[in-house]
Formats: structure tokens, sequence, C-alpha cells
């Protein structure tokens, strides 16, 4: 393996995905400028981002699809640079219906991207130093998140709403070059016809599985009260009594480096002390972070999301690791697709539901709804740890009875041998 082609495909990838999440959220931090701006409520400016994510949950299935046939790179590279495109448009629309509607097809562009680029990571690395290489991604998706939600909204408290997704775009656009630039051409995918029967199969299997829906809901419930917090959290600290200045309510967003440590730790402790013990305790910590953050002080409301942020990605790194692990041979891509559908999803609908909790019922309410989420997420473990245990006692039932069986046909056999 040619370590310096190695190299370029790990920096490469870190900066794509650095461009693709700073794109996703680049509205975020700015959407209290944006409510302001079109005189709207918080669910409702809430759809800058549900939009995208809806987008990008719904796109990743047949996106991953066309890669196969028409190649990687070639996805990759076509779907940053719509994205980018998009970016650089959003700040000279005035409409906001048309924000939405771009802000959709930009989350469609962004899943050519997300769902491409592990399978492409592992392909032209042949598995060498994978997991380095893939951490590399996972920072750049990290430090996407947290440089976009920074830089958009320290300029968008002087510039307004334009100016903090211009600053955005403009940032993504210098990574969007040098990935373009840095990004080999494949030299180990095998282009496949597009072909629905394995496609579909592979869903069947993975819809078919009781089990996985438990990390299914995790994702859903999970992502879902993840978004509302940073969603609305901006115009929580604007307002009474708080008055935070939006340049520092900005800062806050540094809270989403929390869950770079939790992810790494929680996996750890899922190998030692079991997977659901950790994910029921990672959707216990979210909970804690939400009743901290209903304190008026603003030391307590910092802890409070490092500590929600720190739990939602320990339980999103276990849930999505179970997935890996529990689906078939056959389905484990179509199970993992699922698992981001429902991610998103969740990141779609919940943004758009819990804005409005919080615009109608205000920040304690929102908390009583979100922590009710997360309440159906642990139940929905429960259910799937008591499903796993009694597929295992079935299959572990099944095996002496199929052995008994097969010693039963070799002696028959043998005696057959024997009386011929």
């Amino acid at each position: 393996m040619d370590q310096a082609r190695t190299n370029r495909i790990r920096i490469a990838l870190l900066l794509g995905a650095l461009a693709l999440f700073a794109l996703l959220y680049a509205p975020q931090p700015v959407l209290p400028q944006f409510a302001e701006a079109f005189a709207l409520a918080p669910g409702t400016v809430a759809l800058l981002i549900s939009a995208a994510t809806l987008g990008l949950a719904v796109a990743a299935i047949p996106l991953g699809a066309l890669a196969e046939a028409v190649g990687r790179r070639r996805v990759m590279i076509g779907a940053l640079l719509v994205a980018e495109a998009l970016g650089l448009l959003l700040p000279w629309i005035p409409v906001f219906p048309v924000l939405v509607v771009v802000r959709l097809l930009q989350g469609i562009a962004i899943a050519g991207l997300a769902a491409v680029a592990t399978a492409y990571l592992a392909e032209e690395t042949g598995g060498k130093n994978l997991g380095a290489a893939m951490g590399l991604y996972v920072a750049g998706t990290t430090i996407g998140g947290m440089t976009g939600r920074l830089l958009g909204g320290v300029v968008g408290d002087f510039a307004g709403w334009q100016g903090g997704v211009l600053a955005v775009a403009l940032l993504a656009a210098v990574c969007t070059a040098f990935f373009v630039v840095l990004l080999p051409a494949e030299r180990n995918h095998q282009r496949k016809p597009l072909s629905l029967g394995p496609l579909l199969g592979g869903l069947r299997a993975a819809l078919r599985d009781p089990v996985l829906y438990g990390p299914y809901l995790v994702a859903a419930l999970g992502m879902g009260s993840f978004v509302t917090v940073y969603n609305v959290l901006g115009f929580r600290l604007t307002a009474p009594p708080l008055l935070v200045p939006p340049a520092l309510a900005a800062l806050l967003f540094l809270a989403y480096a929390a869950g770079t440590v939790t992810s790494t730790l929680a996996g750890r402790a899922a190998d030692r002390y079991g997977r659901t013990r950790v994910l029921l305790g990672g959707l216990a910590v979210t909970a804690l972070g939400l009743l901290l953050m209903l304190s008026d002080s603003l030391i307590v409301i910092v802890v409070g999301l490092v500590v929600f942020t720190g739990g939602f990605f320990a339980a999103h790194s276990v849930a999505s690791g179970w997935v890996g692990v529990r689906a078939s041979a056959q389905a484990r891509s179509q199970a993992s697709a699922l698992y981001q559908l429902a991610y998103y999803g969740g990141s779609s609908v919940g943004g758009v539901v819990g804005g409005a909790a919080y615009g109608s019922w205000g920040w304690s309410g929102m908390t009583a709804l979100l922590c009710c989420w997360l309440a159906a997420a642990a139940v929905a473990v429960l259910i799937a740890q008591i499903r796993s245990r009694r597929s295992r006692t079935a299959g572990a039932r099944r095996a002496p009875a199929v052995s008994a069986a097969a010693s039963a046909g070799s002696t028959a056999a043998s005696g057959r041998c024997r009386s011929s």
C-alpha cells in the first residue's frame, strides 16, 4: 500500500467531513436572527435544520447504491460541489420557503458524501490502519460541526444571518477545493450494475429483526432531543433573564467536543460492562444534563450542556455499534443505512416538534417532552435486550436438536452403508 496515497485519502476525507458538517448545520447558530428577520416562531425556523437532515436521511440509501454503479469518488466530489454551491447561494435568498427548499436540496447533496465515505475509506486503504483513518474522518465531522457553529454564530452577531451563513460557506469552499484536489481515484472498487434485488432483500432482513428497533429508536429519539436543544439554545440564552450576547452564546457550541471523548470511552465501556448498561447509562446522563439546564444560572447551564452532549454521543456510539454487531452479513449495509435514516429523520421531525414545544411551553415544557423521549428510548433498549436474549436462547435450544438430527442421520446412513 502506497503510504503517501493513504495519507492523501485520510487528509482529503478529513477536509470533506469538515466541509460537510459545517454546511449541514450552518444556519443553527443564527436561528434567532432568522426568526427575527422573517418574523417566525422557533419551531418554524427550525425547518432550516430539519429540511437538510431530512434530505440527508432519505437520500443516503439511493446515493450509496448509485456510487456502487458510477464510482464513489465521482459521487462524493459531485455531491460536495453541489452542496457548496447551494451553501454560497443561501445568503442571497430573501424568501423563507425557498430557503427551506434549498436546504432540503443541500441535505440531499450532502448525503452523497456521508453515505459513501466510510466504504471508500475501507476499500481504498485495504483495511490497513482503518481505525486511525476512521478516527480522522470522525474528527472531521466533529470539528466541522463545531467550527461551523462557532464561526456562523460569531460572524452572525455582527453581520446578521447572511454574514454568518456566508462565512461558513466560504470556509467549506476552501475545504472542498482541497478535497477535490487531494482525493485519489479508486483502485480497488469494482463497479456493479444498479440492482434492486439485493438492496431490497437486505432492507427486508434489517426490518424483520425486532432487536434492531432498539438502537433505531435510540437514534431517532436521542437525535431529536439533541438537535432540539441546540436549535433553541440560542433563543434561551439571548432572552431575559440571561441576555447573553449572540457571539458569546455561540461559544457554547464548544460543548460539542465532549462527544468526541465520551463516544470513545463508551465504546470501551460497552466491551467491558455490557452494551445495555452503558447505553442506558448514556441516556440517563443525557436526561441529567437536560435537568441541569433548567437552572437560570449560566454556569449550571454550561455544565448541563456538556453533560447532555457527552451522554448523547455515548449512547449514539453504543447504539450504532449494536447495529453493526447484530445485523446479518446480508443486511449490514442496509441496517446501517436504516440507522442513519432514523438518526437524521429523528433530527428532522424532532427538531420541529421540539422547537414548537419550546415556543408553546417554554424551556421547562420542552425539557419534559425530551425527557419522555429519552425514557421511551430506554424502554426500547430494554425490550431489545429481552428479545436478543430470547433469540439466543432459542438458537441454543435449536442447536442440540439439529445436532441430534444430524447424528441420527449419520447413524442411519452408516447403517445403510454396512447393510449394503
